[in-house]
């Protein structure tokens, strides 16, 4: 975590040593930008991370690691490549997600307290998502981490992933929103609207749930 905030530092070092006192020039004002945008997702709590937790694939969990119950601790947000991740501007941009993401979750009354995954040995699974229960069974691909959750109302394709202090549960932006509807039985709401119109502006993101003990 420090070695990312120094290179950060460093890279916004650079850039500002060109500027001079006097007036900045459109470039340098773009540079300023830029440097805001890193230094409010530097200073961010949730904004501290690497490329390896912000891609699929790269920080595998185990059969054995995902079991047991994770409770909900904030929107999740990865990238399906890292050229996807690159193209979307890199890890500010996945946290830019999760931030945008936040707003429209809270809206649909996700909390800590009524939004939960219990993975058994035996792969069957409980969860509640906004206090609305599920639950089915299972499967993980520790290769990839391609996970499949089977319910009565569903079967969705996801992928599962290892955090800095837990796990992330995620799916394609339609997916997630299927989920959503089929076990709230929402429709037509504008949360779901916005979660849909945010994936949308990014390329091979994958949304869902970040999870802790």
């Amino acid at each position: 975590m420090k070695r990312i905030s120094f290179v950060l530092l460093m890279a916004a070092a650079m850039m500002v040593s060109g500027c001079g006192t006097t007036g900045l020039n459109q470039s340098n004002r773009q540079n300023s930008k830029v440097l805001g945008d890193i230094f409010g997702a530097v200073t961010n709590g949730t904004a501290i991370g690497n490329v390896i937790t912000s891609v699929i694939g790269l920080d595998k969990v185990t059969q054995q690691q995902i079991q047991g119950t994770w409770k909900y601790k904030g929107p999740g947000c990865a990238f399906s490549s890292e050229q996807a991740l690159a193209k979307a501007g890199g890890e500010i941009a996945a946290v830019q997600v999760e931030e945008k993401l936040k707003p429209y979750y809270d809206n649909l009354k996700i909390t800590a307290g009524n939004t939960w995954f219990t993975f058994n040995e035996d792969q069957s699974f409980k969860a509640q998502v906004a206090g609305k229960s599920i639950s089915g069974t299972y499967t993980l691909n520790e290769k990839d981490g391609q996970m499949t959750l089977k319910t009565l109302l569903f079967s969705i394709n996801g992928y599962a992933k290892r955090e800095v202090g837990g796990i992330s549960i995620l799916f394609e932006s339609k997916k997630l929103l299927t989920i959503f509807q089929a076990i709230a039985a929402i429709s037509g709401n504008q949360a779901l609207e916005g979660i849909g119109e945010i994936s949308k502006n990014y390329d091979g993101v994958r949304i869902g749930f970040d999870l802790n003990r």
